[in-house]
């Protein structure tokens, strides 16, 4: 007697021959699901505040992808103190609060992805959220411009077009800055950016004292670490990420969303006379969007190809953007 396969075995079937992947793979509805009865603490008008310029984001954007993720890094918080709390009762000092003892510090999530791509509207979005949980209601951001070379050394050291590759930053003291947050220090300054300016804010910082949360959003936060000269590897910052998320898109899209925003920045922030861009409102509209091309060619897309996008493979989440900014698909880490 032949029988016919069932549906669910030959989908059993497929799924086994599928290359293996440490990732779940989510749909949008799949993902959305996932929330299950978390209440939406955001109004549109908070929502319209923490999007970004030209991000497309509204209230079903936020209530089916970022409310679901809320829940999640809520769920890792949990379980990265009852962790803490397995480690404390091993070294014999969970009631004692002696040397061994390992005092609460900052859970660290990292959100990396291209220029354009909506990453800052999603740290925003989820520095809000993560804030409304009872738990952790203390929340930092901090983007890595602040770690960027003054234009000063950039122009010295001839990385003026290379502004935003890896080797623009003072990597070591971004790691540095990690390190002392995670290791629990109660107060931490960083260099103030300014997009305004272009550049470091001479004699400005940054302070954080000892949040529950800090979420770090910059371009190449997934980056591997560089050997020494010594050959020895050294750490990378991502090593003091508990949870990381890189928002994706095809280039093209983000190349679309790149020119969008400088045009929307034309008529906005570059007009102020101390912008360091205001000289791209003095001549015509096409003019400038050449150097917008210009500068996505030789500077943003090779950064996005070389440097942004092989990271994505060491993230916790991949965030999938289709076409019209919105979320279409998700990757989550396998434990």
């Amino acid at each position: 007697m032949i029988t016919t396969p069932s549906r669910s075995s030959s989908a059993q079937r497929r799924a086994e021959a599928a290359p293996a992947t440490p990732y779940v793979d989510l749909t949008r509805e799949e993902w959305s699901a996932l929330r299950a009865k978390t209440p939406l603490p955001l109004t549109a008008e908070e929502v319209e505040r923490l999007r970004g310029l030209g991000d497309v984001i509204d209230l079903d954007e936020v209530r089916d992808i970022y409310l679901p993720l809320s829940r999640l890094l809520n769920l890792y918080v949990a379980a990265t103190a009852s962790l803490r709390g397995a480690l404390n009762t091993f070294l014999g000092d969970a009631a004692g609060g002696g040397k061994s003892s390992q005092r609460g510090t900052p859970f660290v999530i990292g959100v990396a992805g291209s220029v354009a791509v909506g990453k800052s509207t999603v740290a925003r979005l989820l520095q809000a959220l993560l804030a409304r949980w009872p738990e952790h209601p203390r929340v930092e951001r901090v983007t890595t411009d602040g770690f960027l070379l003054p234009m000063k050394e950039l122009k010295e050291r001839g990385l003026m077009s290379r502004k935003g590759f890896p080797e623009s930053y003072d990597r070591r003291a971004l790691t540095r800055f990690v390190a002392d947050i995670k290791a629990g220090k109660d107060e931490v300054t960083a260099p103030v950016y300014s997009h305004l300016i272009y550049d470091i804010v001479p004699g400005q910082r940054l302070t954080v004292r000892r949040p529950d949360i800090l979420i770090v959003e910059g371009l190449n936060v997934l980056q591997p670490a560089l050997p020494g000269q010594d050959g020895r590897t050294r750490v990378a910052l991502a090593d003091y990420f508990d949870f990381s998320v890189y928002v994706d898109a095809r280039a093209e899209d983000i190349e679309s969303w790149y020119l969008n925003r400088f045009r929307k920045l034309r008529d906005t922030a570059f007009q102020d006379p101390s912008s360091y861009f205001r000289k791209y409102t003095q001549v015509s509209e096409e003019e400038a969007l050449d150097y917008a091309r210009t500068a996505w060619r030789t500077i943003n897309k090779p950064n996005l190809l070389e440097n942004v996008a092989p990271t994505r493979g060491r993230a916790t989440l991949v965030v999938r953007k289709g076409p019209d900014h919105k979320v279409q698909r998700l990757s989550l880490r396998k434990l």
